[in-house]
């Protein structure tokens, strides 16, 4: 006989005898099967979380020169990439404020009906940016972006809870598929349609409203995707927290207005799963229906409940990924479009547009065949440990091609070959964020509060988001105006903080594969 499970919480309808059960393992070996994805609701998951990078990165390629025609810089080159640099953080620092709210939200009002309001906001902020002419217009908007991103961290919440220990690793290896996709289109979009009018002047050029506004035509492309994803997750997404599933709205609403009893609040307690339970595997989110949780009215989640310390500890080196990753992905594109004179590459928005496209893609599909087998052979504390280490690399390619790039003169051979090299580095490291993501379920105390869980830890990794951009173009700003370490100070201080992150990462939990 072969024992199968699908997930950990599987029951038998009767149990054998003790010393029959004993002959049929030693017979046989216990086999796990690995339980089908839900692969229409990932896609709907997918969908959405597809939306976040195509609008935060669409402005990559053009922001620069967005910045040079406000005006704001009054002429000074040494200050584009502040300014640039503000406007990308202005994205995150909303997030920050408000990723925590959309998570605890979620796990009192269900996951659906706060998740979808997400893409419509941004899908018309977008617009609004896109028609935006000065930089005070444009980085309002930018903040109600990351306003309505605030509630990515739902969908992972979600991943969780529609998956178990034998599946969440392939689904998580998917997930990168779709942002590093999302990363490929957004600059795409934004390399490609910036200037329609001046590129296309047969059809684009006829109309004024493109003429007018240079980057409406990439703002708009972006904000239809995120338009699409919420009108399919508005009619086809199911509700998966798992003692909300059948709760009406307005009971769920109605809770938040009325302070639960003693009894009802320690029954509810009481019935809630330790934390073991949660750690015992990937994603060990329980169904009502299977008798595993019970189905009851959630208490108001506590962020004093979130601080255990394997959850801590993860919580820091994931500060430490999104501000690396964060940093050095906020320098490609504005060393790459500034002058070699002043420490750059000198690339024009087409070029840039397409070389981070084709980065995004290659991340997407390498992570899609390797992840998950990685994951379940090593685990996600061990890849990560070691993907991380490549951001040494990434750091150190920077001020070589630019070396490279003033000896020629232009971008010769050899800067080519420092480019293939840095682009592989940011390969190497992207499965970090996947093998974060699945750290963070394990650490979860509690599956109930999964949404605040992943809620606190998108508020963490969108508050280093928003200030690395800032921080590394200003670091980068200041090393080439003053010519500090010959203006190669802003790396030295990044390549430290790689080595930081790298002992931080020594204080993981190990998790079995």
């Amino acid at each position: 006989m072969t024992v199968t499970s699908t997930s950990d919480h599987s029951t038998s309808g009767s149990e054998p005898d003790n010393g029959q059960a004993e002959q049929n393992v030693a017979a046989e070996p216990l086999v796990q099967e690995r339980t089908p994805l839900p692969k229409f609701q990932l896609f709907i998951v997918f969908l959405i979380q597809f939306a976040e990078p195509v609008t935060a990165t669409v402005i990559y390629p053009f922001i620069n020169d967005f910045i040079r025609e406000t005006g704001i810089t009054g002429g000074n080159e040494t200050k584009t990439g502040y300014y640039a640099g503000i406007i990308e953080s202005l994205f995150f620092i909303s997030e920050t404020l408000t990723v925590f709210l959309w998570g605890w939200s979620s796990d009192l009002l269900g996951r659906k009906i706060v998740l979808i309001w997400g893409p419509l906001g941004l899908s018309l902020s977008m617009l609004a940016f896109g028609l935006s002419k000065s930089f005070w217009a444009a980085a309002v908007y930018r903040c109600f972006q990351g306003f309505f991103n605030g509630n990515i961290g739902i969908s992972k919440s979600i991943i969780a809870e529609i998956t178990d220990k034998t599946n969440i690793g392939d689904a998580y290896a998917i997930a990168p598929l779709m942002w590093n996709t999302g990363l490929t289109i957004g600059p795409t979009l934004g390399g490609i349609f910036t200037r329609p009018a001046q590129r296309w002047p047969e059809t684009f050029g006829q109309v004024a409203l493109f003429r007018d506004y240079p980057y409406l035509l990439p703002c708009i492309s972006a904000g239809f995707i995120a338009f699409l994803s919420f009108c399919i997750s508005s009619v086809s997404l199911e509700e998966t927290h798992p003692t909300l599933k059948n709760v009406p709205i307005s009971a769920r609403v109605a809770r938040l207005f009325r302070k639960p009893s003693k009894r009802e609040d320690d029954a509810t307690k009481a019935l809630l799963p330790s934390s073991s339970s949660t750690q015992e595997g990937y994603g060990a989110i329980g169904n009502a229906e299977n008798g595993s949780l019970p189905r009851t009215e959630p208490t108001l989640p506590k962020i004093s409940d979130l601080l255990v310390r394997d959850l801590v500890f993860t919580l820091i080196n994931y500060a430490f990924l999104a501000f690396l990753d964060m940093a050095n992905f906020a320098l490609m594109p504005l060393i790459y479009s500034t002058p070699i004179e002043y420490g750059g590459l000198g690339m024009d928005p087409y070029t840039i547009g397409v070389i981070l496209g084709c980065l995004g893609f290659a991340n997407g599909v390498l992570q899609t065949m390797f992840l998950g087998p990685l994951i379940r052979r090593f685990g996600p504390s061990k890849v990560y440990i070691t993907c991380f280490r490549a951001y040494l690399l990434a750091f150190c390619a920077f001020p070589a091609a630019n070396l490279f790039a003033r000896q020629a003169g232009y971008i010769d051979w050899r800067v080519g070959v420092v480019i293939f090299l840095h682009l592989s580095s940011f390969s190497a490291a992207s499965p970090c964020y996947s093998s974060m993501h699945i750290m963070i379920v394990h650490a979860t105390p509690d599956p109930a509060l999964m949404g605040s869980s992943n809620g606190f830890a998108q508020m963490i990794s969108s508050g280093m988001r928003a200030i690395s951009p800032a921080t590394a173009a200003s670091l980068f700003a200041v090393s080439q105006a003053h010519n500090l370490l010959g203006g190669n100070l802003v790396y030295v201080i990044l390549f430290l903080g790689v080595l930081v992150g790298m002992r931080t990462s020594q204080f993981l939990p190990s998790h079995r594969p």
